[in-house]
């Protein structure tokens, strides 16, 4: 019976990239395999698909193929292979009821037996994550907390080793101190030889027969205190500090892993951040924002004298240059913008009334403002 064409088999066009043959077989391979696919006719599928990732897998082959078609193959060529696609791809590790799908495609590709060795050395613990919050002005001049933490600490009378003295530590009998045991696995492809944590001493290859009556043999205290951190001033919303060896514990004497604190900051009733740069609101009057003034207004770092220009208007923005944030890592600072809102009176005394009112009639003649507007909106 004629082949299909090896293009048609894993539905690629011709002009199809390397890449994309090269996906397409991943796809099809894993999903008739056939420790994977029982159902009836997916071994030949699977042969099928193999079979095209051979030719088209390969540029020589493919571009015979692409010439010559099947015929260039015939008479006892070999298709040869275009290799295993699926090496360093995430797709070597166990996730199929327990199956080794990297050994699989190892002994199925020509790999032989294979082995899957048992990770018996020290093993370094779990980071663990912790939000604290800090007062706004903290993050932004920096300051020294006090922050509760509760980690695992090697214990102090067995030093971490869980055994009341050294005596009482033995090498496992059962895989003599290699913390690994050896067995056999059936698969499709033959029996293949396999390496497990050693079930009786854990992966440990050393096995306490007298624990540590502090710790119980765990070679650690879980203990709970209270910890000064460094808050570095300019640190932002979200940022974390690291402090190293307050993680989770580790395995086989692994060191601990670390905690991450992460800044949760409380914002500010008047200030705002962003980035390295300050916004706040400043309300004048409307008399001082016709007239001009000098007037002190706060900053982070204090009191700073500023000129409001005569004239200024509403929602008018003022820069203030250096007067952010200092940045963590240049020191260099940004700026602080002042957002000016110019209030209007909703009460005023009869004298004040009074003066307001000659002003206005001191304009005599003169178009006032809504005129001017009006008559520019009629045309």
């Amino acid at each position: 019976m004629a082949k299909r064409d090896f293009y048609e088999v894993l539905g690629v066009n011709k002009s199809a990239s390397t890449d994309e043959i090269k996906s397409a077989y991943r796809k099809l391979a894993k999903k008739y395999h056939p420790d994977i696919n029982k159902e009836p006719g997916a071994e030949e599928k699977f042969k099928e698909v193999q079979e095209a990732w051979d030719v088209l897998g390969d540029e020589k082959k493919r571009q015979m193929y692409d010439q010559f078609g099947m015929a260039a193959f015939e008479q006892g060529a070999s298709t040869g292979g275009a290799g295993n696609p699926f090496s360093g791809a995430g797709f070597g590790s166990q996730g199929f009821g327990g199956v080794d799908l990297g050994d699989i495609f190892n002994s199925f590709f020509g790999g032989g037996r294979s082995s899957r060795r048992a990770n018996v050395g020290p093993q370094r613990g779990e980071d663990t994550l912790q939000r604290i919050r800090i007062q706004f002005m903290d993050a932004i001049l920096g300051k020294k907390v006090l922050v509760p933490v509760e980690y695992d600490e090697p214990c102090q009378t067995c030093g971490g080793s869980g055994a009341k003295s050294a005596s009482s530590i033995k090498t496992c009998s059962r895989c003599g101190g290699r913390g690994y045991v050896t067995g056999t696995q059936r698969t499709l492809f033959g029996t293949m030889e396999t390496q497990q944590v050693c079930p009786e001493c854990g992966g440990r290859g050393k096995i306490i027969t007298d624990k540590c009556p502090d710790c119980g043999g765990k070679g650690y205290k879980h203990v709970k205190r209270d910890m000064e951190v460094n808050i570095p001033a300019g640190i932002n919303q979200g940022q974390q500090i690291r402090v190293r060896g307050k993680g989770e514990h580790g395995i086989n004497g692994g060191e601990n892993g670390d905690l991450y604190l992460e800044i949760v900051i409380v914002p500010h009733q008047y200030f705002k951040r962003d980035g390295n740069d300050i916004h706040i609101d400043i309300p004048i009057s409307f008399v001082d924002a016709t007239l001009g003034k000098k007037i002190d207004v706060p900053t982070v770092y204090g009191t700073c004298e500023v000129d409001i220009p005569a004239g200024t208007q509403p929602n008018s923005i003022l820069r203030l240059k250096g007067r952010g944030i200092k940045d963590m890592r240049k020191g260099t600072p940004g700026d602080q913008y002042l957002h000016v809102l110019i209030k209007t009176p909703t009460k005023l005394s009869k004298e004040q009334k009074k003066l307001l009112e000659q002003y206005r009639d001191s304009e005599g003649k003169d178009e006032s403002i809504f005129e001017k507007f009006m008559k520019a909106f009629k045309k």
